[in-house]
């Protein structure tokens, strides 16, 4: 895979600041994010970050953190002596008694439309799962059709609105709920989903890895900076 996902640490927060600008026009502060990973219990962040091709091999999926259904094999741990690759998205969530709420999915705008946000946000579903949460609650913007257009695959649903949620342009937030993920039907249906990410994913791996050798194995440096 051309990517990884792991949960954000605290000496991620400078760059994770840097790529929300990017992101969005009204970006959480970095002390925002410290408070956040300051309560694991409640508050679930992770970042996908650039996997280099000429890097080793990752450890075999048995090795590693093993998501709730282990179906995301490149969600792994965060090891503090490994070489990093640069940021390319994040996500995050808290976690409340048996409801989860997902407050933020971001990717650098030269990496949309390659299934990273799907693969971020599946991974929070992922630990919601692992949590024992019921439901996933969120809010999109009205004007957001792609991401409403994920969030459905998943079988959420809008359940209200919330007027000028939006501070930067004052627009509209749908909220949307997840159907139950304790249901049998549900499970079964992200398991297909899942099943078919992970392939999506790896159609970039040769695009990705072709453009780390035209351009000297420097990819890495690229991908995630300029537009």
């Amino acid at each position: 895979m051309p990517y990884y996902i792991e949960p954000m640490q605290q000496e991620d927060v400078a760059e994770v600041s840097q790529v929300e600008r990017r992101c969005f026009s009204n970006p959480w502060p970095s002390s925002a994010y410290r408070r956040e990973l300051r309560n694991p219990n409640q508050n679930y962040y992770v970042v996908a970050r650039w996997r280099d091709p000429r890097a080793p091999t990752p450890p075999p999926a048995e090795e590693r953190a093993r998501p709730a259904l282990g179906l995301l094999p490149f969600v792994r741990r965060a090891d503090p002596a490994a070489t990093k690759g640069p940021i390319l998205g994040f996500g995050g969530m808290w976690i409340m008694l048996d409801e989860a709420h997902i407050t933020t999915i971001g990717v650098v705008p030269e990496q949309r439309g390659r299934s990273l946000g799907e693969a971020l946000f599946v991974a929070l579903l992922d630990e919601a799962q692992r949590r024992r949460a019921r439901w996933v609650t969120l809010e999109v913007r009205v004007s957001n059709a792609g991401a409403q257009a994920l969030y459905e695959k998943y079988g959420f649903t809008r359940q209200g609105v919330r007027k000028r949620y939006y501070s930067d342009n004052g627009e509209d937030a749908y909220i949307m709920w997840s159907p139950p993920l304790t249901d049998p039907a549900t499970r079964e249906q992200y398991r297909e989903l899942r099943a078919a990410l992970g392939p999506k994913l790896a159609r970039w791996h040769d695009s990705l890895e072709e453009a780390d050798r035209r351009i000297g194995g420097q990819a890495g440096r690229y991908v995630g900076n300029g537009e």
